[in-house]
């Protein structure tokens, strides 16, 4: 019996049993232990003012470290492109849909909201490409689940909100998006739609967890991340970016926003693969980000 720790919302639940699932069908047994992490009790502040995308994993790897648990899901988005020593993400289970939705009672798009209209939301990135966007209407800290997020949509506390898809379809919340964003006008976040497990590497079961891993998924990810990294990209950088692979040729198109939306630099290439998938995205990704990085220099930490 498997022990497969997960953050407690119920977005995350569900994430869990398709991990767990995932399992069953391979003859794993699992048991799904909720933990809260520093994230989940933080709601008053943005990520960024408080630690950035670690909140939402910490706790779940020291419960992997000290053998409270013997694997952990995670959405990618939120995964440090750093690991602690001794874990690793294992495997990425097929990646769902990137894109983000716009959601609204008083308007069919971003476009179409009146002047001074709310729009909330506690993602930099989101933010950066509203403010781009439509730099009259008002921005709104966001925190909380998919739920008290559209509970406070519903009640009128904002006019809009921007949340990522693949989170309201897990849900069997769909039907709420207004608008889905198409990625060539509105770039996702890196690694949105994902979810990987993360175990210690020295788990007797990690050869057989591994057995679960997406190649598709893998390489885009590793594209990604690695694009990531080589800007020191976290929660509070408006970056965006997605990869796709057709199993020959690999393409990216990435961005870092300023903040306000007032300027951007962007990247984009579309390359043949070597029999070695992974490492080739990897090593595109990073090259990609660094030579970004000179461009992008005013809207980047430190």
């Amino acid at each position: 019996m498997l022990r497969l720790g997960t953050r407690g919302s119920r977005l995350a639940l569900v994430q869990a049993v398709l991990v767990r699932d995932a399992l069953a069908a391979h003859d794993f047994a699992c048991e799904i232990v909720p933990l809260r992490t520093t994230g989940d009790r933080i709601q008053d502040r943005p990520l960024a003012a408080v630690g950035g995308k670690g909140l939402f994993t910490k706790e779940l790897e020291e419960a992997l470290l000290d053998g409270r648990i013997d694997l952990a899901v995670h959405s990618m988005k939120d995964v440090p492109v750093l690991l602690p020593d001794a874990l690793d993400i294992v495997a990425v289970l097929p990646r769902d849909d990137v894109r983000d939705v716009f959601i609204s009672p008083l308007a069919a798009s971003l476009e179409d909201l009146p002047a001074g209209a709310r729009v909330g939301t506690s993602s930099v990135r989101r933010q950066a490409q509203v403010a781009r966007a439509r730099p009259d209407l008002q921005l709104v800290p966001l925190r909380g689940n998919v739920d008290t997020r559209l509970a406070k949509l519903d009640r009128g506390e904002i006019d809009a909100v921007l949340l990522a898809y693949a989170g309201l379809k897990r849900l069997g919340l769909e039907a709420r998006a207004t608008r889905i964003l198409p990625v060539e006008e509105w770039l996702p976040a890196l690694s949105q739609g994902a979810l990987g497990i993360e175990m210690r590497r020295d788990h007797s079961a990690l050869a057989l967890v591994s057995a679960l891993n997406h190649a598709k998924t893998a390489v885009v990810l590793a594209c990604e991340r690695a694009f990531q990294k080589a800007l020191d990209g976290s929660c509070v950088t408006s970056i965006a970016g997605l990869a796709q692979f057709d199993g020959q040729t690999l393409r990216f198109r990435g961005e870092v926003l300023a903040p306000d939306g007032s300027g951007f630099a962007d990247t984009v290439f579309a390359t043949a693969v070597t029999a070695n998938p992974v490492e080739d995205a990897e090593r595109l990704g990073n090259e990609a980000g660094l030579e970004l990085k000179p461009r992008a220099l005013p809207w980047l930490p430190g």
